[in-house]
């Protein structure tokens, strides 16, 4: 029997390298939290933090919609 490995604690960090990761701006993370797409985890200091599972999921959804008419 091999003995079971802890399960990761997610990743937090803060919008800067949330948006890196996403392949979006840093202005577009805070777009989706003032539209409720997405929720800040946590806090540090003044900095949000993001799961990044979440902030894929946003992006994964924000690809999905249908652009606005002009």
């Amino acid at each position: 029997m091999t003995p079971s490995s802890p399960s990761p604690l997610p990743a937090l960090v803060p919008g800067p390298l949330a948006a890196r990761e996403a392949g979006v701006a840093p202005a577009t993370i805070r777009k989706w939290v003032q539209l409720g797409r997405l929720a800040a985890a946590g806090r540090a200091g003044r900095a949000q933090l993001f799961r990044l599972e979440d902030v894929f999921a946003a992006e994964r959804a924000a690809s999905r919609r249908p652009a606005p008419p002009a």
